[in-house]
């Protein structure tokens, strides 16, 4: 009979190689690969134009927005000038104004209206990709001329209609979670060696 340190030791153990089989399929979807580096493109491109990233999702989904968000701001693997980027997830009293006025599902399609500009990149990032705010806010990016990237899982979704879909190859939030964080620290990576490789 296995202990409980074992049991527990084959879990952490089985869920790691889990995470990593979706990272492997992956690198292995040439079709993907060739739609983050699109995505970097435009962000990269957006940068040099003067124009920002935003990003956006709900619950852990709008934790990574505004983490992926501070990376560009801020640093993310060496120093250089700060890059302007938003988390549509953060203001409390921008968020329940819009909801208390227009309804949960306007939450970013208002933000984007307000905030966007031609030129701009919206990261949105969903497990399921038919979060019905990020959804709206598709149209307003098209009025704004505002490119849209989408992070999504495998499963056809409402999100696929964005401009570039970039789907991780599983069904489970948490791999979907891990691999679409990867992608993020992909995105500011590029960008930073793009802009500021030379500059170290």
């Amino acid at each position: 009979m296995k202990s409980q340190e074992e049991e527990r030791m084959e879990a952490i153990r089985s869920q790691v190689e889990e995470s990593m089989l979706v990272k492997r399929r992956l690198s292995e979807d040439e079709s993907m690969m060739r739609k983050i580096a699109e995505a970097a493109g435009k962000c990269v491109e957006a940068y040099r134009n003067g124009r920002k990233t935003m990003w956006a999702g709900n619950g852990g989904s709008a934790a990574d927005a505004q983490h992926l968000a501070g990376e560009m701001v801020s640093r993310f693997l060496f120093d250089r000038p700060g890059l302007p980027s938003i988390a549509l997830t953060t203001d409390t009293s921008i968020l329940t104004a819009i909801g208390n006025d227009y309804g949960y599902e306007r939450l970013f399609a208002r933000q984007v209206e307000a905030q966007g500009e031609a030129g701009d990149v919206f990261i949105g990032i969903s497990t399921s990709g038919n979060s019905r705010n990020l959804v709206e806010a598709l149209q307003s990016c098209r009025e704004k001329g505002i490119t849209t990237v989408a992070l999504t899982g495998k499963k056809a979704c409402k999100m696929d209609e964005w401009d570039i879909v970039i789907k991780v190859p599983s069904e489970e939030t948490p791999r979907i979670q891990e691999c679409q964080t990867l992608i993020g620290h992909i995105l500011c990576g590029i960008v930073e060696e793009e802009l500021f490789g030379g500059k170290k």
